[in-house]
């Protein structure tokens, strides 16, 4: 079946100046809407951001929080945190984002697309309630889900994380509710130091965070051999309304903060196999936000690969993942510590 696929793009995420030695640039992306206007110009549907309303951010964001951003186009830099900084129009790439995903989430709930790829900055996944944090500055996909959940009824959302980093703000923000499923792999040798093994939720929200540490000489077998080990009861279990990623691109192994072993044909393989796994539950939409990914070509490399998958035409064969033993030891490992709260195991 070919899916219908939306891309959120804007020139107004440029306007978000990080300083020229900042990983978290303009550059990124711009790469990244180059190798779409190369390899992609026909095809896509077309969604076009509109900057969030103030109640959608206070769905998370505290009020304080807001009104300090509010107030960044006084000063030419205001750090939120140490190591996000914001400039006079940064506000305005971060109402777009979080704006951005959800109109894609509209896209998807009147069925105009079946996936959308919201390729925004500022990131989103390291955002807390009260802060900025790692480059972050809304949680664009947790504004998002809430939103979902509060003013449209979807009870079951699964965020996948697969950024190397570990997306501590998605995890604090629903980490007592049975809403949302998150599930992360990540190096946690690195920011923000969180994510380990009994991070697993609380209260209602009790066995709906799975956290899956991994090495950091993580390779494209072990990577898509533990998802695959993983997704499938997940999905089955879990039947989710709506699939969102956290599509960070940081693992790759030119990225200058990742360094792994992980190639971008990973995660055309990571998407191909949400894709085929997703038929067995009545194929929920995607919707995937740009995370992490912090050397230009490989980011657009990786996002090639992803659009690849979405946009292929004809028949597909089943996707061919061989068993990796280190992916093995960790599947297992996850599922001994989730078994006794019966929400995915089998």
């Amino acid at each position: 079946m070919e899916l219908r696929v939306g891309i959120v793009r804007d020139d107004r995420y440029f306007v978000h100046q990080t300083g020229v030695t900042h990983p978290e640039r303009a550059a990124r992306l711009k790469a990244v809407y180059r190798m779409l206007d190369k390899d992609f110009a026909d095809g896509l549907i077309a969604i076009e951001p509109e900057p969030a309303t103030l109640e959608q951010l206070e769905l998370v964001h505290s009020p304080a929080y807001i009104r300090k951003l509010l107030r960044t186009p006084e000063r030419e830099v205001t750090h939120l945190a140490q190591d996000t900084p914001a400039g006079t129009q940064t506000y305005v790439s971060a109402w777009l984002a979080v704006g951005g995903c959800i109109r894609a989430f509209h896209s998807l709930l009147s069925r105009r697309c079946d996936a959308c790829v919201c390729l925004v900055r500022p990131p989103g996944h390291h955002a807390t309630r009260k802060g900025a944090g790692g480059f972050c500055i809304f949680n664009n996909l947790g504004i998002t889900a809430t939103y979902a959940i509060e003013r449209h009824g979807l009870q079951r959302i699964l965020i996948i994380d697969w950024d190397i980093h570990h997306g501590n703000g998605l995890q604090e923000l629903f980490y007592d509710r049975k809403e949302v499923f998150y599930l992360s792999t990540h190096y946690k040798g690195w920011y923000p130091y969180s994510g380990d093994w009994d991070e697993v939720g609380k209260g209602e929200g009790l066995g709906y965070t799975v956290n899956v540490p991994i090495s950091k000489d993580v390779s494209d077998e072990e990577l898509t051999s533990l998802y695959r080990k993983l997704l499938g009861p997940i999905l089955r279990n879990y039947n989710p309304e709506m699939i969102m990623i956290a599509a960070g691109f940081d693992a790759h192994w030119r990225d200058p903060l990742g360094r792994t072993q992980v190639t971008e044909n990973a995660f055309g393989v990571l998407t191909e196999m949400i894709l085929e796994l997703r038929d067995d539950v009545r194929r929920p939409p995607i919707l995937m936000a740009l995370e992490g990914g912090y050397d230009p070509a490989a980011l657009a490399a990786s996002v090639r690969q992803v659009l690849s998958a979405l946009t292929f035409k004809g028949k597909k064969k089943p996707v061919n993942i061989p068993s990796n033993p280190r992916a093995v030891e960790l599947a297992q490992k996850t599922v001994g510590i989730h078994k006794n709260f019966r929400v995915w195991t089998e």
